[in-house]
């Protein structure tokens, strides 16, 4: 049988314990900068011996605010998001918000599912990735003046924030750098197109550098996939079986690349000698796999951090839309060379 519920300690426990008043024990939780360290130290001594916890739902209904931000990614499954969100939610941490991260599988019904149960929970401010998303969600969130901020991209529209990068235009400088080295018989393996932004402008980009080069754009043959080693593996055997003379492949991320180049490994091509191929992103697999991967460095730290400084600050007061644009730059390492000569 259960004894008499204990009544839980309140702020002012706190304030009497350490022997200050309310609004410094108020203080010392919510802008800690503010507070000397000896107050801090005696402050967070009778948090940690009263096992206090501050009363966030009442906070939030006093200010309309919860200090929740929900940020929804297409994917778990590898490290394509993991440095920005990693950076995203250090920058909240430090400002005592939270994040709450979901994963919308790339589908877009599930995305917008996700949004709307994270705006049912309270989430003062959401970071979403990429533009492609029905204009109702977009409304939905307009009505209900939920600041988000998109990241991975560039929104055309400017009505709406975003810190990102032009995908298009990473894309075409990478190509076009492939292009000069000579290759002529390009395979492109990209994520499915018809409702990813990001790889849609990357592909958009490839074919912009193969015109700007005076060649047709059909030397160029579009697979699309799912972003996995597996599914990389998997498109760049079937291109180097049914269309050997491939000398450069395209991939629309730094995974699908890693499975190319195993791919391309197993069936004995030599890279950079035989087949060059080339990624996006620079992730931690770039430089892990050999030879280490051509490809086009995106600012992924820096992008968490500034989205979260950006989404913070649109939730604080009316803002004019944010709209920061960061720079990308294309690694050349050992899997990019000029193609065989005959």
């Amino acid at each position: 049988m259960n004894g008499p519920k204990r009544s839980l300690p309140t702020l002012e426990d706190v304030a009497q314990r350490a022997g200050v008043s309310t609004a410094t024990v108020s203080r010392c939780l919510n802008e800690p900068a503010k507070v000397s360290e000896a107050t801090r130290s005696k402050v967070m001594a009778a948090v940690e011996a009263l096992k206090y916890t501050p009363n966030f739902g009442a906070r939030a209904i006093a200010a309309n605010r919860t200090g929740i931000i929900g940020a929804i990614i297409p994917t778990m499954e590898n490290s394509i998001f993991a440095r920005g969100i990693e950076a995203f939610q250090k920058s909240l941490v430090a400002v005592n918000a939270t994040m709450i991260v979901a994963s919308s599988a790339y589908d877009p019904d599930q995305e917008a599912k996700l949004i709307r149960t994270m705006v049912g929970r309270g989430a003062d401010g959401l970071l979403l990735i990429g533009t492609d998303r029905d204009p109702d969600t977009y409304a939905y969130l307009n009505e209900r003046n939920i600041p988000y901020v998109i990241a991975w991209a560039c929104s055309p529209d400017p009505t709406q924030s975003y810190v990102g990068f032009d995908n298009h235009a990473a894309s075409t400088k990478l190509v076009a750098h492939a292009i000069a080295q000579g290759h002529r018989s390009i395979a492109y393996i990209s994520a499915k197109i018809a409702t990813n932004d990001r790889a849609r402008e990357r592909v958009l980009g490839a074919l912009r550098a193969i015109k700007d080069a005076g060649l047709n754009p059909e030397i160029m043959h579009l697979s699309q996939t799912d972003y996995s080693v597996d599914n990389g593996r998997s498109t760049a055997t079937n291109i180097l079986q049914t269309t050997p003379e491939t000398t450069l492949i395209i991939c629309g991320n730094d995974v699908l690349a890693v499975g190319a180049i195993q791919a391309a490994q197993s069936l004995g091509r030599k890279i950079p000698d035989d087949l060059s191929i080339v990624g996006f992103d620079d992730i931690e697999l770039a430089t892990v796999i050999h030879p280490a991967l051509t490809t086009v460095h995106v600012p992924h730290s820096d992008m968490g951090r500034i989205a979260a400084e950006a989404l913070l600050t649109l939730t604080k007061t009316p803002q004019p839309p944010i709209r920061i644009r960061l720079k990308t730059r294309t690694m050349e390492r050992g899997s990019l060379g000029p193609p065989p000569t005959a």
